[in-house]
């Protein structure tokens, strides 16, 4: 005789909880957003200047209306404040700028960013949104490689963007794809710049490590993307990114060992030791710069940046307090900067430095602003990684791989900004904004008002953040 019972233990096994159609739409979304921050330059050689603008303007606008209709738990005292007052320090210096229609258009292009991070900071939970990173890197990483391989099997010649903005003499820095994937030159990708495809390929390498380590079920996988990423690094031969790939194995090493140690004090003696090792470091690459830039393949002032950075420091120290005006990028069609400092016969559109450029654009206070905005995510994503989950007596939590992601990226961003002020916009602004903003949100995997919400929503099982 068959005895039924709705004891749970008796009861028949259920299916998996599976995501909805809805929210698969939105992490593909997602990958859509961070495929354009990502490579920003692909699309403007694809639709030109006013085509991205349509494209960054739409989603902006579809982004907005979803999150009023999802609406996502957010704590308000919790926001990236110090970002968000740069954004509106940019904003006022409108009033006093010296190109107020280009304040006015790169204004509108880094609000826009601002929102597309916190919106993504907002929606997915972190494992969505490493994924959704990884996701976006391989379409980077894939198409690249297709592209270049079209340019030289197919074309068999340069390629130009679609619409290009130019009307005087060609120069070989115009090309979208030089055809040198088989000549042994520098190649450049989808994105149209080596500097630009060596950063993309770097991060790649960093997302598709957390992944190997957060899912063994994909080694193969992401090891073969690992391969790809790592070929089109060495092509697109970027001295700026070795730079950062062997500061992101120094960090690397450093959140590794800090994670062995056991007593509270131990961690300071490792503190003091790289602090010296740093400063040793930066005296030893100080006296041998020459020799180590020319084993880069740069010139001893960094090919041409000593010049622009002179000249962008005289304009700064005219107004040293509230800068001349945000605009990033700089315009090249405006008065102030058509023509100002030529490199290659091209008309340069940014300082090839983050703190200068920020110094020039809005003064010491936006320097301030925009240092305190790094120093704050630095210090959290620092103990994010280094730290035990712990939202309550358990301190035995697992270590978990994907919390190295933000202290890595932030350190490629650092190094970058050295000699590059992109940064400042496109995927170094959004990530910026995206993980102050999740850091405090969200700060551990599975804790946090968004992460707790989809996790509910998916029928898994969470314990709720004590408020």
């Amino acid at each position: 005789m068959a005895v039924h019972t709705r004891h749970p233990a008796g009861a028949p096994p259920s299916a998996p909880s599976r995501e909805s159609t809805g929210h698969l739409l939105l992490r593909g979304y997602a990958v859509l957003l961070l495929f354009i921050a990502l490579a920003t330059s692909f699309w403007f050689n694809l639709l030109g200047a006013a085509g991205l603008g349509v494209l960054v303007g739409v989603t902006t606008i579809v982004s907005i209306a979803l999150w009023i209709v999802l609406r996502p738990p957010i704590v308000w005292r919790l926001l990236p404040w110090l970002p968000l007052t740069y954004v509106v320090w940019a904003a006022a210096s409108v009033l006093w700028s010296a190109w107020p229609d280009a304040t006015a258009l790169t204004w509108a292009l880094l609000a826009a960013t601002t929102v597309q991070a916190l919106f993504l900071a907002s929606v997915l939970t972190w494992r969505e949104l490493v994924a959704a990173i990884s996701s976006a890197l391989t379409w980077i990483v894939g198409l690249s490689l297709a592209f270049e391989l079209w340019v030289s099997l197919v074309v068999h010649g340069p390629v130009l963007p679609n619409f290009l903005l130019w009307d005087g003499e060609l120069v070989t820095e115009l090309y979208w794809s030089r055809d040198n994937l088989f000549d042994g030159g520098r190649i450049q990708g989808i994105v149209g710049n080596a500097h630009l495809l060596a950063i993309a390929c770097l991060l790649a390498l960093i997302v598709y490590a957390i992944r190997i380590a957060s899912s063994p079920q994909r080694r193969a996988w992401f090891i073969g993307w690992s391969v790809v990423s790592a070929f089109l690094l060495w092509r697109s031969s970027s001295g700026t990114v070795w730079l950062a790939l062997a500061a992101v194995a120094v960090v690397l090493a450093t959140m590794l060992l800090m994670r062995t140690t056991r007593a509270p004090g131990e961690r300071t003696k490792y503190y003091v030791a790289y602090a010296g090792l740093g400063i040793l470091g930066g005296i030893v690459l100080w006296l041998w710069r020459d020799d180590l830039l020319e084993f880069l393949g740069k010139s001893s002032d960094l090919t041409g940046r000593g010049g622009i950075w002179q000249a962008v420091a005289e304009r700064a120290a005219e107004h040293p307090w509230l800068g001349w005006g945000f605009s990033t990028p700089w315009l090249p069609w405006v008065p102030e900067f058509d023509g100002w400092i030529i490199v290659n016969d091209l008309t340069v559109f940014h300082a090839h430095n983050v703190w200068l450029d920020a110094w020039m654009q809005l003064g010491i206070v936006g320097v301030a602003l925009l240092g305190l905005s790094y120093l704050a995510v630095i210090w959290r994503a620092w103990f994010f990684a280094i730290d035990r989950p712990r939202w309550d007596l358990r301190a035995d939590r697992p270590y978990q791989a994907l919390t190295l992601l933000p202290t890595l990226v932030m350190t490629v961003l650092l190094v970058q900004g050295l000699a590059e002020s992109r940064p400042l916009g496109e995927w170094g602004w959004l990530f910026l904004v995206l993980f102050a903003h999740k850091l405090a949100q969200s700060p551990h995997v599975g804790e946090g008002p968004a992460e707790q919400s989809l996790a509910i929503e998916r029928g898994e099982a969470l314990r709720r953040m004590p408020r």
